[in-house]
């Protein structure tokens, strides 16, 4: 787990470390000191992903007859604006045979309207024959402009209904396809995810609209993003919670693998330098405060941690400064003393 740093120390004074004695030859230790302070660092969560999109923003266009491929004007990855021509489609024979009987049957149709209407007004023909004559003039005239619309009449072009990326190009020039086969698969460029999994019990933590940090796998310069959606399943087939994170637009690509670091929550505790912390040999972490100027060792626990600092919680002395430079030499009770330099003050 990595944090990152959110509240700033309070000013603090910083004093020369070194070893030196008292006037009375009493051995003491120079040390530098700051004040101990409470305040928090962010609880990240890191995943790794890659950028997709979320099945709302992507469209597969479909045959809309059984027609010929002529030609195919973009390849995977393309980007075209909307209105861009994607492909040329020719109407297949039996398309084409459908559209030339779609038409005899309206020329009929309407033939035959027009020989009910003088029927009927002369009386040899009812109000009812005409009304069905109509009726099938209709029905004829609707078939004809379905086929139109579908291509069967000539060539028909499909084009970009939106900015889009072309993920998937399913044909080829040449190929017999079927009416409702998929031909191309689009993408809005706008509306880009990074897609990740998260074990199901750091799932539980994360919130939509909590902030994430993108660096490209790789090298690159860190992005800013947030969780849109978290998933409320466990996916069966890796055991991982999906999770996606908004992606600024012409700042990642498709495909493009990212390190996801999500804010999930934050740490409070008292916030100290790196160098304030120490290791015994045991293992256990702890802190030299100035208590009196004495060493006072204080075990402590480490909760998270930043560049430069770390949240510590422990039965630390409020109100009493955090042994720095030195720390390490000292032992529980140890006189110190404190240079007034101009060095060692920070001045």
């Amino acid at each position: 787990m990595k944090t990152g740093f959110l509240l700033p120390l309070a000013a603090g004074f910083l004093l020369s470390a070194g070893v030196a004695a008292t006037a009375d030859d009493a051995p003491s230790a120079l040390v530098k000191l700051t004040p101990l302070v409470r305040g928090s660092l962010p609880e990240i969560l890191t995943v790794y992903g890659s950028v997709g999109t979320a099945s709302s923003a992507r469209q597969t266009l479909m045959a809309p007859i059984q027609a010929e491929v002529s030609d195919v004007y973009v390849r995977n990855g393309s980007l075209v604006p909307a209105g861009a021509p994607l492909m040329k489609l020719m109407p297949s024979p039996a398309s084409q045979s459908a559209y030339i009987q779609a038409d005899s049957a309206l020329n009929l149709a309407t033939q035959l309207t027009q020989r009910t209407r003088s029927l009927v007004a002369g009386h040899l023909a009812t109000d009812e024959q005409l009304f069905q004559a109509e009726n099938n003039e209709a029905n004829a005239r609707a078939t004809l402009n379905m086929l139109k619309a579908q291509g069967a009449e000539g060539s028909n072009v499909l084009s970009a209904p939106f900015p889009a990326i072309v993920t998937t190009v399913s044909v080829t020039p040449g190929a017999i396809v079927a009416q409702g086969d998929g031909l191309v698969e689009l993408a809005r460029p706008n509306q880009l995810q990074l897609q990740v999994g998260v074990i199901p019990d750091k799932a539980l933590l994360i919130k939509q609209g909590d902030k994430v940090e993108l660096t490209p796998i790789g090298g690159g310069s860190s992005i800013a993003g947030k969780v849109v959606f978290r998933g409320s399943l466990v996916d069966a087939a890796d055991g991982l919670v999906p999770v996606g994170v908004s992606v600024p637009e012409g700042q990642a690509l498709l495909g493009e693998m990212f390190e996801a670091d999500i804010t999930i929550a934050k740490i409070t505790g008292y916030l100290v330098p790196h160098s304030a912390v120490l290791v015994d040999d045991t293992g256990q972490t702890y802190i030299v405060q100035d208590h009196a100027m004495t060493a006072k060792v204080v075990n402590v626990k480490v909760l998270g941690s930043s560049a430069n600092h770390d949240i510590v919680s422990g039965p630390l002395l409020a109100g009493a400064p955090v042994i720095l430079a030195g720390n390490y030499q000292l032992n529980d009770g140890d006189a110190i003393r404190l240079s007034n330099s101009k060095e060692g003050n920070g001045q």
